[in-house]
């Protein structure tokens, strides 16, 4: 390294009396050094002070300029050597370089300044200033369509430099999106799909532009979807569609674009991964399944895009999905489970769903031992029967079945199985207003839960549940009443109405629950030796008008009962 320290001596002299054969023989043999030692040459660079003269080289009249800038990406690729860079006042030379016509100097330039660029907010903060990222987008723009190996590996290289520029910086990754990146990337993407180091510059791009919510937009209105899809069905390497995954998932957030990609056919595409890797026990195949299943969940949150998948090929995807659930991996059974339910929101898609045998799989599958697969089950049902009389009645009457969700209405271990059990009990008897449903309940123990439910911190719930019981005391009062007084109900009714912080709706079913409650003389007894009145007659003045006349209402029956 001896001829090192002579040659940065010469190259000191050289610059600036400008000897053309001496100094390119300098700047070969600097390039030389680097490329057999890069850290140790580029520690005597810094240290010589070279780097303040690379500037009078950048030059566009200069004929070394490529090699100087060379040179430049090859110092840049330490970390130490990027501030120095910029320090030295390179950062202007070279982007006024990005206005090039020679290919070679356009490339090297690229490579600084992304070098310069990557992890350095220096470097980041000094191409900003300089209008660097706008030209760079705009060298993409003209060059996009020309697809000889030479170009393509200067698209390349610009990709990474706006990658290295704006990576984990939300607000530079935002200027890239207003400079209109993303439709230029995505025309790359199409025309160049063969270049697999321009395709996987193009997915990381779209990966980290796709987190920022401001991009969903611009993405929505390029055909980026149909461009995916074509790639992905392309693909065999495992990791090739892990990057595309890696996209798609951010992408697949935004409705418009759940859409497209519906109607691109990727669907059919994770259909497929799923039945090929099901019985796979490959690290890689298990990854992804569960991404491939994840993915298929996340199109089915869109109301659009999960209609067009329940009515297309006359409702195969989802007797596909369904089939999920009886599967014996875990990962699938969750993934069916969370599908299945994102169908059942829509309530034209409940009576097709029913009449396709829906709740025979989930019955069958609820003694799953994966709560979160019983949970999103449960609440399945609980979406099917709603306005569904008919099935309610069928669910309601099936012993086993309320036998279950009484069990599970214990399940302390589980919160969210034992609120959707309690959920469902109500929702068996609201839909279907059936005795044989009320008897059903009662025999298997469901009264004290729906009666603890009704103190329930949600009042949603504690709603659901004064609804069912009023049906109850309407309906099956005889039935119920022993289970009824001895879950203390009037007490919780009377602690509710008193309680300045229940809702307007609890009060008033609370209040509707009382008078359907008289009919029963051991419940009448309690509501009168608890002094209903004193309580009910204050509601008489509630803001909420409802409320305040229900309270007459009450009023009135309890003063004729007393």
């Amino acid at each position: 390294m001896d001829n090192l320290s002579d040659t940065l001596k010469k190259l000191k002299i050289t610059a600036v009396d400008r000897t053309e054969d001496s100094l390119e023989g300098c700047l070969d043999c600097l390039l030389q050094a680097l490329a057999q030692n890069n850290m140790e040459t580029s520690e005597k660079i810094q240290a010589s002070g070279i780097l303040q003269l690379f500037a009078s080289l950048l030059t566009p009249q200069s004929s070394f300029k490529a090699k100087v800038a060379n040179i430049i990406a090859e110092v840049a690729k330490n970390e130490f050597m990027r501030i120095p860079c910029v320090d030295a006042g390179l950062i202007s030379p070279l982007v006024q370089l990005l206005n090039s016509k020679d290919q070679e100097v356009l490339l090297q330039t690229g490579r600084a300044l992304g070098n310069i660029c990557y992890d350095s907010h220096e470097g980041r903060s000094a191409v900003d200033q300089a209008g660097g990222a706008q030209i760079v987008i705009d060298r993409l723009r003209s060059l996009c369509s020309i697809t000889d190996p030479a170009n393509e590996k200067l698209l390349t290289v610009f990709c990474g430099m706006l990658m290295n520029y704006s990576n984990e910086n939300d607000s530079l990754q935002a200027q890239l999106i207003n400079m209109g990146v993303i439709p230029t990337l995505v025309k790359l993407l199409g025309i160049h799909c063969q270049n697999a180091a321009l395709t996987e510059m193009c997915l990381v791009a779209f990966g980290n532009l796709a987190e920022l919510e401001s991009s969903k937009e611009q993405f929505a209105s390029t055909n980026i979807a149909e461009e995916l899809v074509k790639l992905f069905k392309k693909q065999i390497e495992h990791d090739k569609r892990e990057m595309i995954f890696e996209v798609l998932a951010p992408l697949a957030e935004n409705d418009a674009i759940k859409l497209q990609l519906v109607e691109a056919g990727l669907v059919e595409c994770l259909l497929e991964i799923v039945q090929q890797k099901v019985d796979s026990d490959k690290e890689d195949d298990i990854t992804e399944l569960k991404t491939g299943s994840d993915l298929m969940v996340l199109l089915l949150l869109g109301d659009e895009s999960m209609q067009k998948l329940f009515e297309g090929g006359k409702g195969s995807v989802f007797q596909r999905v369904l089939s999920w659930i009886p599967s014996n991996n875990h990962q699938l059974q969750l993934a069916g489970a969370l599908a299945i339910a994102n169908f059942a929101r829509n309530v034209i898609n409940k009576a097709k769903m029913l009449s396709a045998g829906v709740t025979e799989t989930v019955l069958k599958f609820l003694k799953s031992e994966m709560p979160p697969v019983q949970f999103k089950l449960l609440g399945t049902l609980r979406m099917l029967i709603d306005a569904q009389a008919e099935a309610a009645e069928q669910l309601g009457k099936n012993v086993k079945l309320v036998e279950r969700l009484v069990e599970w209405c214990e399940a302390k271990d589980h919160a969210g199985v034992m609120g959707e059990s309690n959920r469902l009990l109500s929702a068996l008897i609201r839909h279907s207003k059936s005795k044989d449903v009320i008897k059903t309940i009662v025999q298997s123990g469901g009264i004290k839960h729906l009666v603890t439910m009704a103190t329930s911190e949600h009042v949603i719930m504690q709603n659901e549940a004064l609804v069912a019981l009023a049906l109850i005391a309407a309906l099956e009062l005889g039935t119920a009443e022993k289970d009824l007084e001895s879950a203390k109900l009037v007490q919780i009714l009377h602690r509710l109405l008193a309680d300045e912080r229940s809702a307007p709706e609890i009060k008033y079913n609370s209040m509707v629950l009382i008078c359907a409650l008289m009919g029963s003389e051991s419940l009448h007894k309690e509501v009168q030796d608890l002094a209903f009145l004193d309580v009910v007659s204050k509601l008489r003045s509630h803001e909420n008008k409802s409320v305040a006349q229900q309270a007459s209402l009450t009023e009135q029956r309890l003063t004729v009962e007393s």
